[in-house]
């Protein structure tokens, strides 16, 4: 009987341009339709999906490159995407590298924004989902419970969340240097989900008095502006008032542009002397590319935001070292685990390694 294998594919900010980031997103039912298909291939004993607007990860236990390939197979067709142009931009990894490399993710070390905090509890999510639908092991069940422990130390003893790290906060940072005082910046929240009410929140901290939400759902965008403090408006008529607001921001879960750039172009004859500014934090993007090259309006999507906040990653680039050094230690420990639980059982009931012996028992 061969090792079963701890893996992890996918591809993420650092393997993949956005616009090919887009086309590999999933939304949360696509994720449960491929979570269910992949519940059905024998080569596959554990696995769960982290889908992010940076990244879309499969980590799994399965037996031989087998398991791997019947995922590609499964996400590729589901995407529409060429398995071949796939492998171009895919993240691939085995073993204890794979078991690092999830610790990172939910330290926040391998996010586009260094030390960002919104990754732990996407990956959380990820996980309890995995766990709820019966596709997690006791394989899976133990590296993600030791993830978080190891994300929290890092977190903890280290400076690597210091500095203005979120999206939201790098959002309103810039709107800052295009507005000045926010006291008098209209606010539109496009979309109910976490990150654009997070982003609102980070508005309002900074004195922001005029937030309105629009979602598709009116009594869901209701029940968030309530939250809020503030208004909310039917999704149909944002395009039509447009010019009423200085700030937009974009987080919906459309597969296509829900903001044209003959919508802005229109708004903006009625609004000609005033910035407007588009934050588009969705995967794919909800916002036209041709809205950038309007007159006076300004477009920042995920990758721009990841850009501007550069500086902030030199300042906290010390941190890296000492992280990785903390993460390292504690990835070895589980690994020594978790490779006996891979190692296949012989038929006098041992379990043989590939090292010719028994690894220790993490202490």
């Amino acid at each position: 009987m061969s090792a079963a294998e701890f893996f992890v594919i996918g591809a993420s900010h650092r393997t993949a341009p956005l616009e090919v980031r887009e086309r590999l997103a999933l939304d949360d039912a696509a994720v449960a339709a491929l979570r269910a298909e992949l519940a059905t291939v024998p080569e596959l004993r554990e696995h769960a999906v982290l889908s992010t607007c940076n990244r879309i990860e499969f980590y799994g236990v399965g037996e031989g490159p087998a398991a791997v390939e019947r995922i590609q197979s499964a996400f590729c067709a589901r995407r529409a995407v060429d398995p071949a142009e796939f492998a171009r931009f895919r993240l691939s990894i085995l073993g204890r590298d794979a078991l690092f490399h999830l610790l990172e993710v939910a330290s926040g070390l391998d996010s586009q924004m260094l030390g960002e905090t919104e990754i732990f509890g996407q990956v959380k999510e990820a996980y309890a989902s995995a766990q709820a639908a019966g596709s997690t092991g006791p394989i899976l069940n133990r590296v993600f419970q030791k993830a978080f422990q190891a994300a929290k130390h890092v977190r903890t003893h280290t400076a690597i969340t210091s500095g203005q790290v979120s999206v939201s906060n790098v959002a309103v940072d810039l709107a800052e240097s295009i507005f000045g005082s926010l006291s008098t910046a209209r606010v539109l929240v496009l979309g109910t989900g976490e990150i654009g009410e997070r982003t609102a929140r980070a508005f309002r901290s900074r004195g922001a008095a005029g937030l309105t939400v629009a979602g598709r759902r009116i009594g869901r965008a209701a029940e968030v502006a309530r939250e809020l403090s503030a208004a909310a408006i039917p999704f149909d008529t944002v395009a039509a008032r447009l010019s009423e607001f200085d700030v937009v921001v974009c987080s919906t879960s459309a597969q296509h542009s829900v903001v044209e750039a003959a919508a802005v172009a229109a708004a903006m004859r009625r609004r000609p002397a005033r910035p407007l500014f588009f934050i588009d934090l969705a995967m794919p993007r909800d916002v036209e590319a041709a809205v950038a090259e309007l007159q006076n309006v300004f477009l920042y999507n995920l990758d721009d935001l990841a850009l501007i906040a550069e500086d902030n990653r030199a300042a906290r680039a010390s941190e890296i070292a000492r992280c990785r050094e903390l993460l390292g230690d504690r990835a070895d420990a589980l690994w020594r685990h978790v490779e006996r639980q891979l190692a296949p059982v012989s038929p006098d009931g041992t379990r043989a390694f590939a090292s010719g012996r028994r690894p220790a028992l993490p202490p």
